[in-house]
């Protein structure tokens, strides 16, 4: 003899919009605590520089290694390290600064093929989402250096990129290394973005391609030298308005 099991009726449309709608309300608590840990967290890591670049890069590939130099010399240097937390040269940025003097930070992303974090971080702070993380990396960044890498590198940059444009934060070095794999991105943003007027000829300014791991340094150093890294009053006001 089977035993039946009585299903429950399904939710009427109307019922179904309003637990729809709850949960969605309830979810602006969840993002409000993501905010509220990362910046408490994260509060004491200034100066602090992010890196950005390809996860699909081996310990064994060139840009690996460049990224490692690099936050070996930041962190050496002063700077705390912030990456994704995750492989290739997320990985390379947090073992670089790991070894070095200062902290390591890594801001992991909850994703449906989970990303893996990388051992090598000091502080390892962990988002579900997207906005909220990227939020964390320019709110506490000196500077940004970017690796070669996809369409999440891409996205960082750009956004960066925005934000700085339109004074919704603090200017600071924007840093692509590896000039040969940004050289047709350049060449578009002039050939195209300024030829036909989409941002001004000054914007380019915005941006430095450095090839080096010293040099990385060297430029945000000279960059603060006048001013110190601390932000101004009126730049905390935009940081707290990010």
């Amino acid at each position: 003899m089977s035993l039946k099991v009585k299903l429950p009726p399904p939710l009427s449309s109307e019922l179904a919009e309003k637990t729809w709608s709850a949960r969605e309300s309830w979810r602006v608590f969840g993002i409000m605590s993501e905010f509220v840990e990362a910046t408490e967290r994260l509060s004491t890591i200034r100066p602090a520089v992010s890196i950005f670049g390809s996860a699909r890069v081996s310990a064994a590939h060139p840009y690996y290694l460049l990224a490692e130099k690099i936050a070996r010399c930041l962190s050496d240097a002063g700077f705390s390290v912030i990456s994704g937390g995750g492989p290739g040269v997320m990985e390379a940025a947090n073992k670089g600064a790991f070894h070095g003097r200062s902290p390591s930070i890594g801001l992991n992303i909850q994703l449906p093929h989970e990303q893996k974090a990388n051992p090598y971080q000091d502080i390892s702070q962990t988002f579900r989402h997207f906005f909220a993380r990227k939020v964390m990396f320019v709110k506490f960044a000196t500077a940004y250096v970017v690796m070669p890498g996809g369409f999440g590198t891409l996205d960082e940059i750009l956004e960066a990129l925005t934000l700085v444009q339109t004074g919704k934060t603090r200017k600071m070095p924007i840093i692509l290394v590896h000039e040969p794999y940004w050289r047709g991105l350049l060449d578009w943003f002039r050939s195209t973005l300024v030829a036909e007027g989409m941002i001004g000829a000054e914007d380019m300014d915005l941006i430095q391609v450095i090839n080096e791991p010293q040099a990385v340094v060297d430029a945000i150093f000279h960059y603060y030298e006048k001013r110190g890294f601390e932000p101004s009053a009126a730049e905390r006001e935009i940081l707290l308005n990010l």
